[in-house]
């Protein structure tokens, strides 16, 4: 394949195949070379380091979760309706990387924990969207929260168990959904005026 045709996006998609056939600890930038066709050294045109690369793959698949739920941010639901909309939205989409594809979910569980600031990049993505929203129902009179950011941590919080990996093995379990519900509506609860 001629360098010319490979891109950045490739590169990722390629390197996302390599982590779910070989795992984070056997996945290698000349596998990753090898599927495209290259070299190893064309690879490093485009990411100076293998750290950089994996870095990249991560941020790609935590953007994926943040756009899906960007939509629900400026769509035209009632405040309400949207808070409760958006954390079904993460809950699910969270549910769905650890029961769809457990290996490749492993995988990235490792590679979170490699890139902190992308986490922190995207917890602070997440927490703006939910800012967003709270902040919509403070001015339609809707919520009341003295400060919205702060708030739309606290609900962050609340829901951990719904979004953090680190609760991964309880999703599949039977009364997840209705436990869900119960915070969710606590939450919703506290933000009513």
């Amino acid at each position: 394949m001629a360098t010319g045709t490979l891109t950045t996006e490739r590169i990722l998609e390629a390197t996302e195949e390599m982590l779910r056939r070989h795992g984070a600890a056997k996945a290698t930038v000349v596998d990753v070379a090898r599927a495209l066709g290259v070299s190893h050294g064309t690879v490093y045109r485009h990411f100076r380091t293998k750290a950089e690369l994996r870095e990249a793959v991560t941020k790609r698949w935590l953007d994926r979760t943040s756009q899906a739920l960007s939509g629900i941010v400026s769509g035209t639901e009632e405040p309400e309706a949207k808070l409760r909309h958006w954390l079904a939205g993460l809950f699910a989409a969270k549910q769905h990387k650890a029961g769809d594809d457990p290996e490749l979910f492993a995988t990235y569980t490792v590679l979170t924990g490699e890139n902190s600031g992308v986490v922190d990049r995207h917890i602070a993505d997440l927490t703006g969207q939910l800012t967003a929203i709270i902040q919509e129902g403070v001015t339609r009179g809707e919520f009341t929260a003295p400060d919205p950011a702060s708030t739309s941590r606290a609900v962050f919080d609340a829901t951990n168990r719904f979004h953090d990996p680190a609760y991964a093995g309880e999703w599949s379990k039977p009364g997840i959904e209705p436990a869900f519900t119960a915070v969710v509506d606590l939450v919703l609860r506290g933000l009513r005026r």
